[in-house]
């Protein structure tokens, strides 16, 4: 007799990240469910369709696909899986995964005057095309449903849905009361701390502050019984609440590290991002300046750091 959870078969898929391999999940319930899909490349097919044949299945067998969020490495085999299969997650994802073309320039616009604001030196502002070409690896696909905070999660009994906003605006898990699983996306990972990402608001209204929402998501997962993590990179977490409470130490250590220097002088955020990322900030643009955005943010909300603007800049004092 099979358990519940001999009902998850964990694949792992190629990608042209530095990341490295994600892990996809194929969930035999009332419906064949693959949660995310990897990203569109050759080999990640490969694998996906091997994988999946070792297991007794065809991706033609697939019925459905929940998505964790929008990121290339976890939607671009949508193109390769058939039409008639369900693409199902956050409502927000729809833009994304369609890569809609009017979502897709107010977003170049958003970031544009945003690298301002961070006071990023306009040779710099070039650095954003390394952004657009990992969206190659994603997908253009519709939505088929939305799933939002609470609602039961379509053809798998016992799960429902946690918004965990942080690493993107569209991210969620899928959790199961009864025994504590939780599918975790790249919310928690064993090996590595997943980046707060800078993205534009998708209801309108302000920014949204990705560090601040990582650490509210991870306080209310501190509230819940977790067993297990199926998370997106690396290894299954097996101690979710222990990671969680070093993963929210290590933050708070990061922004006094920020704060520290922000005290001895005013900075823009692009400053510290400089201050902070030395030698990567030139190479990895978006992950860097999102991150020290994160813990200007975090610092900000807390009273530790004022910021002001002074012309089309934000000054950190």
């Amino acid at each position: 007799m099979k358990t519940k959870s001999d009902m998850i078969i964990k694949l792992t898929l190629p990608t042209p990240f530095p990341v490295g391999d994600v892990n996809v999940y194929l969930v035999k319930g009332d419906r064949l469910t693959l949660i995310d899909a990897g990203p569109k490349t050759a080999e990640a097919l490969a694998a996906l369709k091997s994988q999946m044949e070792q297991a007794g299945y065809r991706i033609e067998d697939i019925e459905q696909v929940i998505l964790t969020h929008h990121h290339p490495d976890h939607v671009g085999l949508l193109d390769y899986l058939p039409q008639s299969i369900d693409v199902i997650g956050h409502p927000f994802n729809a833009p994304w995964i369609m890569q809609d073309e009017l979502f897709m320039k107010a977003q170049k616009e958003f970031f544009l005057k945003l690298f301002v604001e961070f006071g990023i030196d306009e040779r710099m502002l070039p650095y954003l095309a390394q952004f657009d070409s990992s969206m190659k690896y994603a997908c253009k696909r519709n939505l088929t449903a939305g799933i939002s905070e609470g609602d039961s999660v379509p053809g798998m009994d016992g799960w429902h849905v946690i918004e965990t906003p942080g690493h993107a605006q569209t991210h969620i898990a899928l959790y199961r009361a009864e025994d504590g699983l939780m599918f975790g996306g790249d919310h928690l990972l064993q090996h590595i701390s997943a980046n707060p990402l800078l993205e534009p608001p998708m209801n309108g209204g302000e920014r949204p502050k990705p560090q601040v929402q990582f650490n509210e998501s991870f306080e209310s997962l501190l509230k819940i019984p977790i067993s297990r993590v199926f998370s997106g990179h690396g290894e299954t977490v097996e101690m979710p609440h222990e990671l969680i409470r070093y993963r929210l130490k290590k933050q708070e250590e990061r922004a006094l590290e920020v704060r520290a220097f922000i005290k001895e002088k005013p900075m823009t955020a692009f400053e510290a991002c400089q201050t902070l990322f030395p030698h990567l900030y030139k190479r990895q643009m978006m992950l860097t300046i999102s991150e020290t955005v994160g813990q200007l943010d975090y610092l900000e909300a807390a009273g530790e750091i004022k910021g002001h603007m002074a012309g089309a800049q934000k000054i950190y004092t």
